[in-house]
C-alpha cells in the first residue's frame, strides 16, 4: 500500500509518499480499499509539530476515508466484501488502504459519491457535538460562526438552518456570495469588519447565543463579550496557532498568554458556558461518535445537509493540498484521492 508521512515537523513539503505492506484486520476491524482521505485542520498542526495527540513523527495522519471493504477481521458480521463504506479513523487515514473498527464504519448511501464520503463525518460529527450535544441549539437563537466557509463552519451552518437559529457568519468578502447561497443570514468581513460593533448592531446590542470558535487564543475573550446571557462559547480549534507553515515558539507564548481565564464564579454571575470539544478524545467512546455519525448520515438522506467538497488533490500532491489549506483558499472540504 501506498501512505503519505509526516516525516519531520516542517512545511508542507515534509509530506512524502512511501509503500508499506498492506495491513491485515485485527478482530472487530474492517479493512478498506481507500478511494478518497478527509484533510482535516488537526492534519496540519500535526505536520507542524503542534498537535500533542498525534502520533510521533515520523507518522501516518488521517481521520477520515471512503472506500470499499475488502477484507473482514474476525468477528465482523456486519459489513461484507465489496461493500461501499466511510470510516472514521484514529490516525492512519492518508493511505490507499487502511484498517479500521467496525464500530466506526458506516455503509455509503447510493446516492453518495466517494469524496462526500470521505469528507462529511469528521466536520459534522463535531459541529454536532459543538451545537447539539454541547451548546443545546434551539430554535431561534443567534449563532455567530467563525471561519464560516471552512469544513465544520458549513458543517455548523447546515445544522443551524435544520434548528431554525439565525446564523453570522465571519469570512473574507469574497466568500460572502457563497455563504448566503448556503443559507448564511449575514455575513461579515474577518479582515475588516469591526466585529463587535457589527454583532450587536445585527442583535439590538442583545449579543448572541452561540459563538462557535476555530481560531482560540485571543479570540476566546472578544467571543466570550459578545454572549447574551446564557450564552455559549464553543470552541474547538487553535486555528490562530498556524498562521504560517512552521512552528514557532514566539506564537505559542502569545497564544498562551492571550488565553482568558473562566473561573466559575464568573460564569455563575454572568450566565454563560465556555464548552470545549475535541472529537480525537472521544475514540474511547465509538459508541458515542456512532449514534451522532448515524443522525448526520440520515439528515444527509433526507436532503437536510449538503456538504460542499471543495477540491481533491491527487494522493501524491498532499504537500499541495496542505499548502491550499494554509493559504486559506478553501470553501468547504479538502480530500486526497486515490
Amino acid at each position: 500500500m501506498r501512505q503519505v508521512w509526516i516525516t519531520k515537523a516542517g512545511p508542507p513539503e515534509v509530506l512524502q509518499v512511501r509503500e508499506a505492506p498492506d495491513p491485515t484486520p485485527h478482530a472487530g476491524e474492517v479493512r478498506i480499499r481507500v478511494e478518497a482521505s478527509g484533510i482535516n485542520f488537526a492534519d496540519l498542526l500535526a505536520r507542524m509539530g503542534l498537535y500533542p495527540d498525534a502520533p510521533r513523527l515520523p507518522c501516518v495522519v488521517g481521520y477520515e476515508v471512503a472506500g470499499t471493504v475488502d477484507a473482514l477481521g474476525e468477528g465482523v458480521t456486519e459489513f461484507h466484501v465489496g461493500e461501499e463504506v466511510l470510516a472514521i479513523t484514529h490516525f492512519g487515514g492518508y493511505a490507499d488502504v487502511v484498517c479500521v473498527p467496525a464500530i466506526t464504519t458506516f455503509l455509503r448511501p447510493p446516492q453518495m459519491s466517494p469524496h462526500v464520503g470521505a469528507g462529511i463525518l469528521v466536520n459534522y460529527v463535531t459541529a454536532y457535538q459543538l451545537l447539539v450535544v454541547m451548546g443545546s441549539l434551539h430554535r431561534g437563537e443567534r449563532v455567530l460562526i467563525q471561519s464560516a466557509a471552512g469544513g465544520v463552519g458549513l458543517a455548523a451552518l447546515d445544522i443551524c438552518r435544520i434548528y431554525g437559529a439565525e446564523t453570522i457568519g465571519l469570512a473574507s468578502a469574497a466568500k460572502h456570495e457563497f455563504l448566503r447561497s448556503r443559507g448564511l443570514d449575514h455575513a461579515l468581513d474577518s479582515r475588516t469588519a469591526d466585529v463587535v460593533k457589527e454583532v450587536q448592531q445585527i442583535t439590538n446590542s442583545d449579543g448572541v447565543e452561540i459563538v462557535v470558535d476555530v481560531q482560540g487564543g485571543p479570540s476566546w475573550r472578544q467571543s466570550y463579550g459578545l454572549l447574551a446571557p446564557t450564552g455559549r462559547l464553543l470552541t474547538f480549534g487553535v486555528s490562530s496557532l498556524a498562521p504560517g507553515h512552521r512552528r514557532s515558539l514566539r506564537s505559542l507564548i502569545h497564544f498562551l498568554l492571550a488565553v482568558p481565564r473562566f473561573t466559575p464564579l464568573r460564569l455563575i454571575n454572568e450566565n454563560r458556558g465556555v464548552l470545549g470539544v475535541n472529537v480525537g478524545h472521544l475514540w474511547h467512546k465509538p459508541h458515542l461518535l456512532r449514534g451522532w455519525a448515524e443522525q448526520i448520515l440520515a439528515w444527509y438522506g433526507e436532503g437536510k445537509i449538503a456538504p460542499h467538497i471543495d477540491r481533491a488533490f491527487p494522493f501524491a500532491k498532499a504537500p499541495a493540498a496542505h499548502q491550499y489549506l494554509h493559504d486559506r483558499k478553501a470553501r468547504g472540504k479538502v480530500l486526497l484521492e486515490l
